[in-house]
């Protein structure tokens, strides 16, 4: 029996409801980064210098003498510029598919409208944290040829050590990354980082999570997200909340725009940008067979 019109009525706040419950469920990328609020075009942020402090040639932070003046420690930080972007996505639902409930049709389009969203924040996010895969002021370590993680000489693949050696960058840059560590690999490397007889076999090395926006388990004490917005050939290991910060100068909005007996538009947009505030407490892994 047909639906009626009220029935498959496309209500405005309906579908502001299912496009933002589809993009919260395809975010990967946001949660490894603070989110405040912004308000300008061009956002000024500022990166902190990661060393830790000492008071100078002839003027030590231990050994004080009596009555002498305590060494000077100054934290320093350079000045970055930001601009907010704008992502967004339109869908077109026909008058007859709306009519007669076409459910397909309709719940598609609202899920591949926001994640085409979210698709492009995590992709901005990322590129922003790895520095587009250049490693110009984030920490970094490379892969030697013949050692890929799918490395056709089987004994060479050290995925562990490679993982190990960034956790060992980023504790050396004086932040913590067991406290809110992550591990970011696209599904080829995943499946390479999982195949891995070291990791396969051995339970002390990986736990297996309930898989929710891209979280599949702990890797080295480091939650592992495996998203299509990590390029090809490359992993990252960065502490949440500190290595970056996504400024929202508008949150995900959803809008229905109606010509009756024609068609219902969907559009879906949001504004931000992403900062990247801590180079330091980030270590790219690159493989150098691409």
């Amino acid at each position: 029996m047909a639906d009626s019109a009220s029935m498959a009525d496309l209500r405005a706040e309906d579908v502001q409801r299912v496009v933002t419950g589809f993009a919260l469920q395809e975010y990967k990328m946001k949660q490894i980064v603070m989110t405040k609020t912004g308000s300008a075009w061009s956002e000024v942020f500022y990166q902190e210098t990661a060393a830790d402090l000492t008071g100078g040639t002839g003027s030590n932070v231990k050994g004080i003498p009596r009555f002498a003046n305590f060494p000077y420690g100054e934290v320093t930080w350079t000045k970055q510029t930001g601009v907010t972007l704008k992502h967004g996505m339109e869908g077109t639902i026909s008058w007859e598919d709306s009519m007669l409930n076409n459910v397909d049709v309709i719940a598609r389009t609202l899920l591949r409208i926001s994640r085409a969203v979210a698709k492009s924040v995590d992709d901005t996010i990322w590129e922003t944290i790895s520095e587009g895969q250049t490693a110009t002021n984030i920490n970094s370590v490379a892969i030697g040829a013949g050692d890929e993680w799918n490395s056709a000489t089987v004994a060479n693949r050290d995925p562990i050590q490679n993982i190990l050696d960034a956790i060992k960058e980023i504790t050396e840059s004086n932040y913590n990354p067991y406290n809110n560590g992550y591990l970011l690999v696209n599904p080829k490397d995943f499946a390479n980082l999982l195949g891995n007889a070291n990791i396969r076999n051995a339970g002390q090395f990986y736990t297996a999570d309930v898989t929710k926006n891209g979280r599949v388990g702990t890797l080295l004490g480091l939650t592992v997200i495996v998203s299509n917005s990590v390029t090809a050939d490359y992993a990252l290991v960065c502490v949440s909340g500190e290595c970056g910060t996504w400024v929202e100068a508008e949150a995900l909005k959803v809008e229905t725009i109606t010509r009756k007996g024609i068609d219902h538009t969907i559009r879906a947009w949001e504004l931000g940008q992403c900062q990247l505030t801590n180079p330091k407490s980030i270590t790219l892994i690159s493989n150098t067979s691409i």
